[in-house]
């Protein structure tokens, strides 16, 4: 168990894991959201939704790269190592 929280950690923070311009939109996106939605009913109904889908993606990533130890997609096993 130790090892695949060791695991997740690794991919989360890596500098590898996600393009910078993804990252950055990512933020943006959150932002603007945050901005638009604030003091209304909708900013916890869109961010629950937000956060369920960013879950779901996770999830099917890990399931398709075995647990990030292959490559698939934009997730690239050989330049997320840690050297």
């Amino acid at each position: 168990m130790n090892k695949t929280i060791k695991r997740e950690i690794e991919v989360a923070f890596s500098k590898h894991s996600q393009p910078i311009c993804f990252r950055i939109l990512k933020y943006i996106l959150l932002g603007c959201a945050l901005y638009f939605f604030w003091g209304s009913k909708w900013l916890w109904i869109s961010l629950s939704i937000l956060f369920v889908f960013a879950i779901c993606l996770h999830f099917w990533y890990r399931y398709k790269t075995a647990g990030w130890t292959k490559t698939y997609g934009m997730w690239n096993h050989f330049k997320s190592k840690q050297e």
